[in-house]
């Protein structure tokens, strides 16, 4: 049985301890949200717990699930906060206390976790997952003698438990109990021969403590027939076969690195580092560019290419990458003695003595660094933070060696499983702003928004049936896919053209032609029939609202035809950058036109923010975004908008509070920002 299982058969039999005299409806959306959340479905269970929230706010129960649904999606803060409302309703809820605790745990508030854990315990006092926990979370703020005594307790309550084994293992390493540690592991690895970490961390001690590359290479294989798509683990396996003399078989495993992840720097430094060494200059030159173009302050980097560009006789090259070494580390001999040989060698000998007797002078003095966070350049477990006073030959060594990388993760927490199939935030999505809302003749219900946004004046033109098709209201039109509805708008366009051609010219006529423009993406034409709209009645609000979009989405089209024609002149770049300034102005003329005829319409505000944060105009856009919530406060939308904005002022707190909301409002891509911003 699976853990999330365990939880839904935890979850229905807590439902006795609620409140049994709820409403048939509640119950019914009660009854599909668990169902929800039970096939890990967490975005369209939380608007179902929504929905009773809204009717029953005092309930616990709701708060209680929705929690597990925010957790899951790792929006801690949101769990948190519903845990804490679940546990003010029922502070029976055992439940809700471990729930609050990992919340708070994953959020760094390791001591209030605790004491949510030992509430927990209070309770259930030998439940594997809460003892497993408050021991990671005592670990976490160093009390390493209370985590030594709920390891112990856990795994004398649970003996088979090999990840509490991996768990007090990765404890005692911190302390320096290296044998013990070991022991731990060789015992997690007999009870699951599938324990990933146990072979990882085993690998580990093996290099470290007793340079036995065989061994360690031995478990890293393990590791990797489990985990066989983890870059890291191929990043160190090489590391381990070069110190093995398996040049070939190192090479093949940077190879295999990079074409797994193509902007690893450590994969492509180190594989830079074997071409070097077998004189294969030309390609060590191009992971060293990659490594730079990816990350420009890798003296790592600069320092051997300067060597190859050197062994090249590129001089001019050599001296700058070697130039901006001796900047960040003025007091590193190792690196005026490179420039020395590179003067020498391009015949300014007055320099190349110079440099000699620079690196001669610092030869035996330690090493200070002028650069911010004294590292040099990647992301490996090198020590990257020294502040100095390092003998010259330790950061030589460390110039020239091969990198490894952290590769164990975190030991799991046990209240969520990792492979589920509703983890939303996982999903690789571009981090952008929610687009602008518009009206179409289609729309994308889902199952978390199954209504379109209403807009009084919409609904008003729909109920005169005076336009051919029904206006909606979406910021997420559909493809057109089907061919007998793309044949419907071009012969109503046939129709209108026909129409107004003989007949006294109307204003809806010109927008209903404009409607089916837009449909088909002409809306060059959209914005010419809207013109002409709004010409024929100045106070015609959906005209307005519509031609501020059809020239947001012209925008795009010109700004996609410009990039693409690969324009290298100055001055047509600024044109184009002019015209999209202008296109810009008149956007938001027209939003502001529609807020002044419909100043309670909540989509003219958003939109408005939408323009404005494209501008980069982030304070009044701010301010749009605030005015559509004010109106419309369960618009996902703008909050998630809201919040994207607070993030790009630099107001982490305000904008992890909006994208929570967003999400709980059903805006799919807030959770996985959220995971970015909280990591």
């Amino acid at each position: 049985m699976t853990g999330l299982k365990k939880i839904f058969i935890l979850l229905i039999t807590l439902c006795g301890t609620f409140a049994v005299n709820a409403q048939i409806n509640t119950d019914q959306v009660m009854r599909i949200g668990r169902n929800a959340l039970y096939f890990e479905d967490y975005m369209l269970s939380i608007q179902y717990f929504n929905q009773v929230i809204q009717a029953k706010p005092y309930l616990a129960q709701p708060y209680f699930y929705r929690a597990i649904a925010k957790l899951s999606l790792e929006d801690y803060l949101g769990a948190e906060e519903d845990a804490s409302t679940a546990i003010e309703h029922n502070p029976f809820i055992t439940d809700a206390y471990e729930l609050r605790g990992v919340a708070r745990q994953n959020l760094g508030k390791h001591r209030e976790a605790i004491a949510d854990y030992e509430k927990a315990l209070s309770m259930l006092p030998e439940n594997r997952g809460i003892q497993f926990n408050k021991a990671l979370a005592e670990e976490e703020i160093k009390d390493y003698e209370s985590a030594e005594k709920s390891f112990a307790a856990l795994l004398k309550a649970h003996p088979g438990f090999d990840n509490g084994y991996i768990g007090r293992a990765k404890l005692r390493l911190s302390t320096g109990d290296t044998i013990n540690a070991l022991q731990d592991l060789n015992r997690a690895i007999e009870i699951n021969k599938n324990a990933t970490n146990a072979y990882v961390l085993r690998a580990d001690i093996s290099i470290k403590h007793n340079k036995d590359f065989q061994s360690a290479l031995n478990d890293m294989n393990e590791a990797i027939k489990l985990q066989p798509k983890y870059a890291g683990f191929f990043i160190n396996r090489a590391f381990m076969r070069y110190n093995l003399d398996d040049y070939f078989g190192a090479m093949a495993d940077y190879d295999y690195a990079i074409q797994l992840e193509p902007l690893n720097t450590i994969a492509l430094f180190n594989r830079g580092l074997l071409r070097a060494e077998v004189h294969d200059n030309n390609k060590a030159i191009e992971d060293f560019s990659k490594v730079l173009s990816l990350n420009r302050d890798d003296y790592r980097a600069l320092y051997n290419r300067a060597m190859l560009y050197r062994d090249i006789n590129d001089n001019k090259n050599a001296i700058a990458d070697i130039n901006r070494v001796i900047e960040a580390y003025p007091s590193f001999a190792g690196a005026y003695f490179l420039r020395y040989e590179i003067y020498r060698q391009s015949g300014d000998l007055r320099n190349a003595d110079k440099d000699y007797k620079k690196s001669m002078a610092l030869a035996k003095t330690p090493v200070k660094s002028n650069n911010e966070d004294s590292s040099t350049g990647d992301s490996g477990n090198e020590n990257e933070n020294n502040t100095g006073n390092e003998p010259q030959e330790v950061v030589a060594n460390r110039f020239t060696s091969l990198l490894t990388i952290e590769t164990e993760t975190d030991v799991e927490k046990e209240y969520h499983n990792k492979s589920i199939r509703g983890r939303v935030q996982d999903r690789d999505m571009s981090i952008e702003i929610e687009p602008m809302f518009a009206l179409s003749y289609y729309s994308s219900p889902t199952q978390l928004k199954e209504n379109t946004y209403y807009v009084k004046e919409a609904e008003d033109l729909n109920a005169t049936r005076i336009l051919r098709f029904i206006l909606m209201v979406t910021n997420h039109e559909p493809q057109l896919n089907d061919e007998d509805a793309i044949k419907r708008h071009f012969e109503s366009i046939e129709y209108y053209n026909s129409y107004i051609a003989t007949h006294q010219p109307r204003a809806i006529d010109h927008f209903g032609r404009a409607m089916d423009f837009i449909t088909i993406h002409n809306y060059s034409a959209a914005i010419a029939d809207l013109n002409r709209a709004i010409e024929l009645t100045p106070d015609f609000t959906l005209a307005y609202l519509m031609r501020a979009y059809s020239r947001a989405q012209n925008t795009k089209v010109e700004q996609f035809s410009t990039d693409n024609e690969s324009i290298n002149s100055a001055a047509a770049a600024q044109l184009a950058s002019q015209k999209a300034k202008m296109a810009s102005s008149e956007i938001l003329a027209d939003l502001d036109k529609v807020i002044s005829l419909s100043p309670r319409m909540a989509i003219a505000h958003y939109n408005k923010g939408c323009i404005l944060a494209q501008m980069q105009d982030y304070t009044s856009a701010l301010s749009a975004f605030s005015a559509a919530i004010e109106i419309k406060p369960d618009m996902g939308e703008a909050f998630y908008n809201r919040g994207y904005v607070y993030l790009k002022l630099g107001n982490k707190d305000a904008g992890i509070n909006d994208l929570s909301k967003a999400g709980e409002l059903g805006i799919i891509p807030s959770y996985n920002l959220l995971k970015r911003m909280t990591r």
